[in-house]
């Protein structure tokens, strides 16, 4: 199966219901300052381990690959004293300053102390690239 990439981010998320996009009226032609990172990769999908994830500190966000081909991210800022989680692994997202861990499906809390999910984050996947949306 091959795309062709357009200047639109193409939303690509197999097996899974899609990421949610908000629609302006822009078609990236500009005006938009949150437009000016859109489009940046993250990292080749070959970089996010199924069942595990990767942190982009830089950007504070946390992509994951919970099941293969469906990818997933959060912010990395951890919703408990807002430190920057620390390492995925084991099906969690880590905070190593308090302890509170998250899940890579969908950020909700598995252990506190934190009571907040992390809040997703816009992403796309084109072709073997994770990419800001």
């Amino acid at each position: 199966m091959t795309h062709t990439p357009t200047r639109r981010t193409v939303l690509l998320c197999t097996g899974a219901a899609a990421l949610s996009v908000g629609c302006g009226g822009g078609d990236g032609d500009g005006g938009d300052s949150s437009a000016a990172s859109a489009g940046q990769e993250l990292a080749p999908t070959s970089d996010i381990p199924v069942g595990g994830g990767k942190i982009f500190a830089d950007r504070k966000i946390v992509v994951t690959q919970p099941e293969q081909g469906e990818f997933k991210a959060f912010s990395a800022v951890c919703t408990h004293q807002n430190c920057l989680v620390s390492d995925v692994r084991d099906g969690s997202i880590d905070c190593a300053c308090h302890g509170s861990r998250f899940s890579i499906t969908d950020g909700a809390v598995e252990q506190g102390p934190a009571t907040e999910p992390l809040p997703e984050e816009r992403i796309a996947v084109d072709g073997n690239s994770v990419r800001l949306a």
